[in-house]
Formats: C-alpha cells, structure tokens, sequence
C-alpha cells in the first residue's frame, strides 16, 4: 500500500502512452528501449529500495490532434489546483516505438511517482540487448513544472501535489467531504458484497474500507476497473479530494450498475424456464441480452445459417434430396424436442464433410521428393525406390489409383515418418488413424443413428478433420485390430482398401455413400502373420529392416542428437557428444532394430547435461522483492503490450528470454565415466555368448520377433531319471514339438554320432533332459530352433562346448533335412548386433540374403547347411570328427 513519499526536486519520466498509473496502483513493464532501460538502471537498478521515477501519460498523435497542440492539466477549475497551463510537448521529439522516425511527444503535466516493488534484469539471446522487468507500485501525484533530458531519458523538474497533514486535517472536518465519504464507502461496500456473492470469495476485501484512507482508496478502486483513457487522466486530474472522491463514487456506481443489469438478464431467463427447457439456457440467455439491446434480429438464426452451408458445400445432388428432407424435419421440430440434437449434428457432419474440396497438389519434381526422403530417412533404400516409383506413376496419371502400401518393421524404424514424407511430397494434408487395440467394426464404419451417443467411423472423422477428400491417410498398427462380438474391424476395412469399392463408402452413420477412392491410404504393421490374408491381399506389404550399427551411429549423428539438444534447451554449446560414445551406447546399451532406445539413451545423457546447466548462475539475478504483492482487489488492469517504451507482462509469467540466460565456461562432453555414471554399466559385450556357451549343452539360435530379430540361448542339461523331456521358458506348440524331433533325431544316431557305445541301446536310460530357453516371462514358438535344438544335444551328449563364435537358424525334419525359414535379414542384422562372426543358414535361404546391407555381410562369415550333419560339422571345433560313423 502507497504510503506517504518525500519526493525530490526532480525525477527521471518514464512516459505510458494511452495509460494511466494511478497511486495504489501496481503494475508490471517490461522495458527494452535504449532509453528506459537506462532510465531503469540508473534510477532504479543503481538505488535499489532508494530509486524514485515519474510515470507521465502521453497520449497517441491521433488522437491529440483533437486536443490541440497545447495539452490542458484535465479539470482546472477545481479548487485547489493550479490554474496554469504548462507547454510541454509541442516540439519535443522522442524515439518511442524504436524506429528512425522521430515522433512528437504530447505529454501530460500531471503524473505520479512511483517505486519498484520487484525488479529483475536480463539479457536477450542472440542480440545481448539488456532488459529489465519492473513491478511499480504508484505513490503520489506531481506536477510537471520543466522537462528536460538527461542522456537518452528525460528528467522533469516537479512539485507534489498532495496535501500536507494539516490541511488534510481540515478537509476531513469538511461536512461535504464527510458526506461524499460515506456515500463513496456504501457503494465500494455495495460493491464488494455483490462481487463476494458472485465469486463466493471471503471478507478480506472488506478489511481495505476500514484500514485505508478514503482518497488513497479511490484511486485503488479506480485502478481495479477496465475505464477510457480519458477518464483515467480524469482521475488523475482530481487533486481536490472532494472531486476525487466525487468522480470515484460515480465510477464505482456504474459498475455496479453493469453487474446488476447482467443479473437482470439471468433472472428474466430463468423465469422463462421451464424444467424442460434448462438444457437450452445459454441459447435463452442469449435472446434476453438481445432484447435488453433492443436487436430483434431472427433472420440469421442458426438453421438458416445452416442451410447456407449446406448449399456451399458441393454435396453431390442424390446426397442434396437426402439432405434437405432431413432439413425440413429439423425445421418442423421443436428444439426442446429429443430428435432435435441429433439431427442437427447429422447435418452439420453432411455440411462439414469436403465432398469436392481437394488439395492443390504440387507439381511433383522426383529430385526434390528423392532429397526430402534422404534428409529425413537415412538408409531404406528399397524402401525409398518403392516410393519414387509409386510417385513417378502419379506424375504420369495423377488419377491413377495407386496401391495401398503397407510398412512392416519393428518398432522405431520410421515407418510412420514415412507416410509424412509421402504427404509432404505430393503437398497432401496428412491424417493418422491408429487401429491397435481396435475391436469394435463401428470404429471403421460409424454408430447406426438409432443408437445414443452415435457417432461416425474414424474414416469419416479424419476426412472430415483435414477437411479435404483426398488426404494422405495412414492406418497404424492395422497388424493390431481385434475382433469380437461387435464385429470384426479388418473386414471392414476389405472395403476401404479395396479400389473398385471404396468410391461408394457407406458409413452406417452417414447412411449416404462417401468417395474414399481419391484418399492415399498408407498401412503399418509390426507382423504380417496376424493380418488376415484378403485384406493383406489388398495391399502391397514393403518391408523395412532393423538398422545396422553404422546406420545407427549415422542417424544418432544427423538426426537423433539434434532433435534430444533441440527437446531439452540446449545446444551444441552446452553438451557435446563425441561419435567414438555414441558407438559405446550403440554397442553396449542398446540392442535393437530401430533407435528409440538410443534416443533415450541420449535423451538421458542430455537431462543430466540441463541439470549442470541450470545449476549454473544466470548471467544476472533479480534483486528480492521489496515489498508484497499481495492485495485482494489489486488484480490491477495490466498496460496494452502496444506501449513502445515497455511491454506489459502478466505477472504470473516468467520471461523466458529473460529467466534462462546462462553461461558455462566450457561445454560439457561425454566420456565413458560420464556413460556409466548417467546410464549405468554396459547391459550387453561381446563376450556374452562366449560366456554362455562355456560349458556343453548350450548352443546360439537366431530368431525373429515383432521387434525384430534376436539371438537366443538354448540351454540342455541331463540328469537320473526315467528318460523323461522336460520344456521350459514359456514355449508354445510349435517348438516344443521341434524339440521333440530334435531329440528323436539324436537318439536314432546317437551310435552313428558316437554319442553310445554298442552296448547301450537307450540313450536316455536312466536319465532325464532338461531343455531351457533364458528369457522365460518371452513366449516362444515357431520351427526355426530345430537345429539349435540338436546341436545342444549333441553338445550335451558329446560334452563337446559350440563354438561361441557361431550362431544358427533353421527348420528340421525327422530324416535331417534343414528346411528354410523366415526372417534371415533380422536375424542376420541381430547377430551382426550382437558380435557373432559366424552364422549358419538353410541352404535354400541363400536367396534372401540379398536383402542384408553389404556392410554386414563383409563382416559374417555365412555357412549354408543342407543337412543337420552340415549344421553339426560347423558348429564345433575341429569340425565334427563322428561324421565319418554316420550313415546318411
């Protein structure tokens, strides 16, 4: 609260255009000028608690062109005040928008002084402008009695203009005072007794009334009411305490009055409701506030307006029958009727819908797409030449009804950037559609309208969204859609994907065909296996592969590193991370075919770089507040941001220009303590397999799963029992039946393979095996573990160790056939993850490696197997010197 100020002589101005401060008054600036920012600090910044500036209201050159040149004190017939005028302004220029135009100033001879509650400075990146941000609280008015300028500010020579204790002491004995007293404070407690109704808030306002003088607390009140510029220098005219009082009473009352007509109209509303009708309130309140203005205007209601949108809307004419008989039923309804809503929402969907509005596409140009696809993806080379060739087709016959491709990959191999890139090159609108976890048909094909809270499919929502009828749609995770009792999803999208169909898509909510046959769609999938075979007949599967560690190292480079600085506030100049690190994170943290996990990994080690940075002292810190801001009512109307010598800030807002300026001596890079410190020990090495495979019965198998291919440990072990099997680590039919034949398989050579003697004519006499497969909360299936499988047993039997060196996939049979399987560019990229350097395949796979990066095959040595002896001779040292003993 403003208290009683000892002002000097003179004081450095600080000019608000098209503002007034009022004493009691606080607000909040912010100063960027050349000029203000050195009138804040040394008139402010440099006195701290001490410094004292004059806030003088200037007023825009429009409008005082009406004034006239000479600017007036305001009310200068009040008694009391000085009777002369001052001539300030009429030639004086100052830069107040920062332009090179000079600009006449028309000053106003009365102003207040005001001191700084809180006040912080900073320094504006990349610019290094300083700027400060001051809380001023308004103390007493003066008047202006010389202005001039000191350096780039202006300082004015002024006398106060409040009164002195004795004389305020006679005025407060004045009858008609007394009087204007009472009446200002019963319309202020009017007032606040209606606004703590409303806001249901407490009495602490009512505390002001009696602890604050009466003319200070006219100027709060005043300051707390959104008023005309000219009623503000009005106020701050009103020197006489009678006037002041007088003006603050009548303004007090006028809001009041405003708050009153407002309640007005919600009671004559509520009167008009019935309790049928309470749900149409807002529409009620409306036409009262209409009629209290005296605006009868119905034409343009909303069914009209409706209408008329409906007839811009390009519908088709089958579809403009449909759409007006459902608009002369609206018309004839009532709207407090149960149908009304929904019929209205029906036709604002029919009016909404992009029936013949399409997007201008580019005129396509295959170097420049062929260059967007490069800076946004690295690698996917097939994948990329599928999408130049599908978009040279379009370049040829833009009407040409293009397939539907479908992505399929493990997670975080950009199979949805891609269909973005798809969009952004033909300049189409892109639309995403996620159908995991989708079980519900009336997810693809909409809610029948006889049903509440019906709604259209997420086709015709989406196309309804973009707004356009040939977008770029993009159905996520088809491999994940469900079925059950409400119907199968995938089947419903046969008609969406299928060409010679979806020209007449009919939603069930529609109820009127739609044209989907102009929409690109664009399909991912993790898995193709639990996609049903007629819609995957619908569309053209392209498969992306894992990343290679060299393609990792490439895009962390290029792409994941700039994207984690540019998430976290920080730039090369704060954290730096050597390539040599980003291998150590590829290798020892990160085990995947996509990146996300490497993302995270350096979204991790760039947090623990913003802890050290904000940990650091910004390069100025704000001085502590000097007093309180605390003050029920003084939620003061804020300055328009128009003012050029400072903007206004909210005051709950901090500045980020101004709060985040920091320094560090020198930028933080990453080395290996700082890996293991941030991101704890490497979670995978090299010797991993080596060490596993240490002692007999456990053999390397690769795999193929939804994230892509992995290496997997087939552990055997024997024990006294009746010759029973045992199967853990959660598997499923498939492959426990493949470990059946496996062991089959060795026990009818088991002579041949010198694993028994003549002698014996059981193997597993007397003993059980145990065959376990790590990682048992993973489910497991499939045949492709089947020579895995038997060269454990054989390991186990021999107790001869398989190489560590080596890994291996394959189906086989019970005569020793190795039998191809899929997934040989996964597997083949999982075991190049994992540092094996030898790899057996089925023979018949041989093909499907011209699908692994070159890069990788330079570093595996590939064996092909046509039987499991071949299997067998590779698998362990010194080759497999039983071979000569076998038959087959």
């Amino acid at each position: 609260m403003a208290e009683s100020v000892e002002l000097p002589s003179r004081l450095g101005i600080l000019p608000f255009k098209n503002k007034v401060l009022l004493p009691g008054a606080i607000i909040r600036i912010r100063c960027t000028s050349p000029s203000s920012v050195k009138l804040v600090e040394q008139e402010l910044w440099q006195r701290e608690e001490k410094g004292l500036i004059g806030i003088l209201p200037v007023r825009d050159a429009a409008e005082s062109a009406s004034v006239g040149p000479v600017l007036s004190q305001g009310v200068g017939s009040e008694s009391g005040e000085r009777g002369s005028r001052v001539q300030v302004g009429t030639s004086d220029s100052h830069r107040l928008d920062g332009k090179n135009q000079q600009e006449v100033i028309h000053w106003h001879t009365r102003g207040v002084a005001a001191r700084a509650l809180h006040l912080s400075r900073g320094v504006e990146k990349p610019s290094g402008r300083v700027t400060y941000v001051v809380v001023l609280e308004g103390l007493c008015r003066f008047s202006v009695q010389e202005l001039s300028t000191r350096g780039t500010y202006y300082t004015a020579r002024i006398s106060p203009l409040e009164m002195t204790k004795s004389e305020m002491e006679q005025v407060e004995q004045d009858p008609e005072f007394i009087t204007l007293s009472r009446q200002f404070k019963a319309t202020a407690t009017e007032l606040i007794s209606v606004l703590e109704q409303k806001q249901k808030t407490g009495g602490r306002t009512k505390v002001l009334l009696e602890t604050v003088p009466v003319h200070k607390l006219a100027d709060i009140f005043v300051a707390s009411f959104e008023i005309s510029f000219e009623e503000q220098l009005c106020m701050l005219d009103s020197v006489d305490l009678k006037v002041r009082l007088s003006k603050a009473t009548e303004l007090v009352d006028r809001h009041l009055q405003s708050i009153h007509v407002a309640e007005k109209i919600t009671q004559k509303v509520e009167g008009q409701l019935s309790k049928s009708q309470k749900e149409f309130l807002l529409r009620q309140q409306m036409r009262a506030i209409k009629e209290e203005l005296g605006d009868n205007d119905d034409d343009e209601d909303d069914v009209v307006a409706l209408e008329r949108k409906m007839q811009s809307s390009g519908m088709p004419s089958n579809i403009w029958k449909h759409a007006q008989r459902e608009l002369r039923r609206l018309k004839k309804m009532q709207p407090q009727q149960p149908g009304y809503n929904s019929s209205r929402v029906y036709l604002e969907l029919l009016a909404d819908l992009p029936w013949q509005k399409a997007s201008e596409e580019y005129e396509l140009d295959l170097r420049v797409a062929k260059e967007r696809l490069d800076s946004d993806h690295y690698g996917l080379a097939k994948v990329k030449q599928r999408i130049i060739e599908y978009l040279a087709v379009r370049k040829l016959k833009p009407d040409a009804r293009g397939p539907v491709l479908c992505f399929v990959g493990p997670p975080g191999v950009g199979k949805t950037s891609l269909a973005s890139s798809i969009a952004a090159a033909l300049g189409r609108k892109f639309i995403r559609i996620s159908l995991g976890g989708v079980k519900d048909e009336a997810d693809i094909r909409g809610h029948r309208r006889t049903y509440i809270g019906s709604m259209p499919g997420r086709l015709i929502d989406g196309v309804k969204r973009v707004a356009v009828c040939n977008p770029v749609m993009l159905l996520d995770e088809i491999d994940k859609t469900g079925s059950d009792v409400r119907g199968d999803p995938a089947s419903a999208l046969l008609e969406v994907l299928d060409p010679e169909q979806n020209k007449t898509f009919n939603d069930h909510y529609l109820n009127v065909p739609f044209d989907l046959s102009k929409v690109i769609f664009v399909a991912t999938a993790n898995r193709v296996q639990p996609i049903p075979p007629a819609l995957l007949d619908r569309m053209e599967v392209i498969e992306l592969p894992g990343y290679t560690p060299e393609e990792k190292l490439k895009i962390a480079m290029h792409h994941l590193i700039p994207r984690v600085l540019d998430q976290h506030g920080l730039t090369s100049e704060f954290l730096k991370i050597p390539e040599a690190m980003v291998k150590l994170v590829i290798q020892g943290y990160t085990r995947e075919a996509g990146v996300r996990n490497l993302e995270r990994n350096l979204a991790a080690l760039a947090r623990a770089a913003a802890v050290r940075v904000a940990e650091q002292e910004p390069a100025v810190s704000p001085i502590k507040d000097v007093h309180s801001l605390a003050s029920p009512l003084l939620e003061n109307r804020l300055a328009d941001g128009a003012e050029v010598e400072m903007e206004v800030i909210p005051m709950g807002v901090n500045n980020h220009e101004i709060s985040s300026t920091f320094k560090i001596a020198s930028p933080l890079t990453v080395d290996e303590d700082m890996l293991e410190k941030v991101l704890g020990p490497p979670r995978f090495d090299d010797k991993e397999a080596a060490e596993r495979v240490a002692t007999p019965g456990v053999s390397v198998g690769l795999v193929w799963t939804s994230v892509g291919g992995e290496v997997q440990f087939v552990e055997a072990t024997a024990m006294g029992g009746k010759g029973e099997l045992h199967l853990t680590g959660q598997l499923g039919d498939v492959i426990k039946e493949s470990a059946q034949i496996a062991l089959t398989w060795v026990r009818a050579r088991a002579r041949d393979l010198l694993l028994a003697t003549a002698d014996e004519t059981n193997l597993l006499e007397g003993r059980d095996v145990h065959i376990h497969f790590p990682a048992g909360a993973v489910p497991k299936d499939g045949p492709s573990a089947g020579v895995t499988l038997v060269t454990a047993l054989v390991s186990l039997f021999s107790q001869k160790r398989v190489r560590a060196d080596t890994a291996m996939t394959g189906e086989m049979t019970l005569r020793g056939l190795v039998l191809p399987v899929g997934g040989i560019k996964d597997k083949v990229l999982a075991a190049h993850r994992c540092g094996i350097k030898r790899v057996i395949l089925p023979e018949r796979n041989l093909k499907d490696l011209i699908e692994v990066p070159s890069a990788v095959l330079s570093g595996l040595e590939i064996i092909v197997a046509k039987r499991m002896e071949d299997v067998l001779e590779q698998a362990f040292d010194g080759g497999c010197p039983w071979r000569q003993h076998s038959k087959l």
